[in-house]
């Protein structure tokens, strides 16, 4: 296994590996069949992430296989530019093994080469795996999104983390 920055021409794998996690997981944002993204759409973004200095996707990879992801998405404008957002996914089967950490540690030797002070995310209250990784790579709570999110019938409340570099 290893973590690299994903191609543009892997789309197909992204959007295959993106359309795995909405089935296996609810911490994901969309629900299974809610992603709509094309394979040709999927590539353009890439393309489009993978143009900017302040943004990139970090793939983990397995046998040639997509297993996981984590992109940084950083600001449009010059007040924000040095902040990125994250947005993490590891197949299930894939969980459990340090891919996670090995994820989080090359995106942030990334954001230092690329001169980024702030990483933040949110994460569902209820994701104890999640939030454990967040606080043992530096993360720290900046507040509570309340009823942010509506899971299973029920609304979720999200935790907003950042990391300052």
């Amino acid at each position: 296994m290893f973590i690299r920055t994903i191609r543009p021409d892997e789309a197909d794998q992204f959007v295959h590996l993106k359309l795995q996690l909405d089935n296996e997981t609810q911490f994901m944002m969309l629900e299974p069949g809610e992603r709509t993204l094309t394979v040709d759409g999927q590539r353009k973004q890439i393309e489009r992430i993978l143009s900017h200095d302040n943004q990139t996707i970090l793939v983990a990879e397995h046998e040639g296989q997509l297993i996981g992801y984590l992109s940084a998405i950083g600001g449009a404008y010059k007040r924000s530019r040095q902040s990125a957002y994250i947005v993490v996914g590891i197949l299930q089967a894939f969980t459990g093994q340090g891919i996670g950490t090995q994820l989080f540690i090359a995106m942030e030797e990334w954001a230092r080469q690329h001169q980024l002070h702030r990483l933040e995310l949110t994460v569902m209250a209820h994701n104890q795996v999640a939030l454990a990784l967040y606080k043992k790579r530096g993360f720290e709570m900046e507040g509570v999104r309340k009823d942010a999110v509506f899971v299973n019938g029920q609304y979720v409340d999200e935790y907003a983390m950042a990391k300052l570099l």
